[in-house]
């Protein structure tokens, strides 16, 4: 029986690894995660023009910007352990559909609310596609040396839609609408559509069990009104306030009987057992920190470079191109990086290099520093890009083949709980520092400097209107108010970066290469034969 057993697990993996097609299938992971990549990163320099355009209030602007991590964070564990029981290839194509209808509804969004659910169903697409590109990607790279080199390039492409969303988002912004970022998305799914559903191959889990539904709600109804409580904190919501501290607390008790109806079940939906793995949880831990910091700073720098600088759209995407291409840099290079200094020492280093970096761009002002913008930049791109490879492939590495989708949501999960925890946490740092500066500027009354007081551009706009010496003033006090807060938020990423280095010590000193060997819960995998499309699945 057990040389049976064997023998099918080996079966297992050479299917999932066979030939040249697994590499034809990370191409196709590839497009799929730079449909996601690019959506999250397009709109950054988009906010300017939709504040214009639909003049949402400041709570609403958050709302544009973080309903998309919002959602997609609630909804990964959900798809993710979906995608194991019903077939990851199904999933990640039903969420390329959603992605693209929801992209053209968000381009035709005529106000703020419109715009809000566009985002949210932008959500939910990303959550089926994130899961399930991981997932397979776990499934057809069984062999670790191997698989970190997909990682790497995974991860480089990820850099590639953070660069050309900015930049994409800037060009079409100098010559149409701001909704013209968003039809971006829809060519790529008319292409990832046909194409994934040819040659991508269908994967499940053991097969073991119902799935687990009212888990699955509770997991995604928990984690939404943890990340709706800090996002309201972060909008400077008080703490008592019953609309804050209401889903924080429910949030956090779905997410405790969640945990404990795991527990108690004999085929959970997430095994949890996971996390008693030091490589597993700390490797999540770093993920979030890592987010937490980056998400953050990337939309207050847009911000810095064209209310504080004044550059346009386009030349803001071009600045922020460096730290794309120094994380595309570090993801190519980050299996043989791996193999040569362990997960531990990767991941330690890349926290502390971008703490370096990120303490370096407090001396930015008010003033253009291009060369000081361009080495930070490049080193903060090298060392999160470091410290994420390092942090996934350990995660991924440490979680059974049966397990590949719960694993890759939860993976996920702490990367867009980190990205929307990021945006309240600095961006609560940010308006903290900012506001006092504009509370008694000379010769501008009291309404005018707390209307200034929720954001730099509409600090600009009172200024506008009050013109004079006491709209030149308030413009003045509210430019040196923003760059206060600039640094005093990269002093506290700075600490979190820190933080994460420390955390980092858990990680294993060494990278283990070889197969799986978890031959009891190998999952079953089809691949498409190179002129057909198999459509039965590997059995024992």
């Amino acid at each position: 029986m057990s040389g049976t057993t064997t023998a099918a697990a080996a079966l297992r993996r050479r299917a999932a690894g066979a030939g040249a097609n697994r590499w034809v299938v990370l191409v196709v992971l590839c497009v799929s995660l730079l449909l996601v990549a690019v959506d999250a990163t397009v709109l950054h320099v988009a906010v300017p023009a939709v504040t214009e355009d639909l003049r949402p209030s400041g709570m609403e602007l958050l709302w544009i910007v973080d309903t998309y991590p919002l959602v997609c964070a609630s909804l990964l564990i959900l798809f993710g352990t979906l995608g194991d029981k019903v077939g990851r290839r199904r999933i990640l194509l039903l969420g390329y559909t959603l992605f693209g209808l929801a992209s053209g509804l968000a381009a035709l969004a005529q106000d703020a609310h419109m715009l809000i659910v566009a985002r949210a169903l932008l959500g939910v697409g990303g959550a089926m596609i994130m899961p399930a590109t991981l997932s397979i990607l776990r499934q057809v790279f069984p062999e670790r040396r191997e698989r970190a080199m997909a990682i790497g390039v995974w991860s480089a492409v990820a850099a590639v839609g953070a660069a050309v969303g900015p930049l994409l988002g800037g060009f079409l912004l100098e010559h149409f609408w701001w909704g013209s970022v968003f039809l971006v998305n829809i060519p790529l799914m008319l292409v990832s559509l046909p194409v994934g559903r040819l040659l991508l191959p269908e994967s499940t889990g053991d097969g073991h069990g119902p799935w687990d539904v009212v888990g699955a709600l509770m997991a995604a109804a928990g984690l939404f009104g943890v990340v709706l409580g800090v996002k309201r904190l972060g909008g400077g919501e008080p703490v008592v306030s019953v609309l804050t501290l209401l889903p924080l607390l429910a949030g956090a008790a779905l997410i405790v009987l969640f945990v404990r109806r795991q527990r108690r079940r004999t085929h959970p939906l997430v095994d949890l057992r996971m996390f008693a793995r030091p490589a597993f949880s700390t490797s999540v831990g770093c993920i979030v920190l890592a987010m937490l910091a980056l998400v953050g700073l990337e939309l207050i720098a847009a911000q810095y470079l064209q209310l504080v600088l004044g550059l346009s759209p386009l030349e803001t995407g071009l600045r922020l191109l460096p730290l794309t291409f120094a994380a595309m840099a570090a993801g190519l290079a980050g299996a043989r990086l791996l193999r040569r200094f362990g997960p531990r020492r990767m991941v330690c280093a890349g926290f502390c290099l971008t703490a370096v970096a990120v303490t370096a761009l407090t001396a930015m002002g008010e003033s253009d520093n291009a060369g000081l913008l361009l080495v930070g930049f490049l080193l903060l791109g090298f060392g999160l890009e470091a410290t994420l490879f390092g942090a996934y492939e350990s995660m991924l590495s440490e979680a059974p083949p049966a397990q590949a989708g719960g694993a890759s949501a939860i993976g996920e999960t702490s990367y867009q709980l980190g990205a929307g925890i990021g945006i309240a946490l600095l961006g609560s740092v940010m308006n903290a520092a900012y506001t006092p500066g504009l509370a008694s500027v000379p010769g501008v009354p009291a309404s005018a400097s707390a209307s200034a007081g929720h954001s730099l551009g509409e600090a600009y706009d009172v200024a506008g209107r009050l013109g004079g010496s006491a709209g030149a003033a308030l413009r003045r006090a509210a430019r040196d108010s923003f760059v206060h807060g600039l640094h005093v938020t990269l002093l506290v990423s700075a600490g979190l970066l820190l933080l994460g280095a420390v955390m980092a010590l858990r990680l294993p000193r060494v990278m283990q290469c070889g197969e799986d060997t978890d031959t009891d819960t190998a999952a079953a995998v089809t691949v498409p034969a190179p002129r057909e499309v198999a459509e039965s699945r590997v059995s024992a």
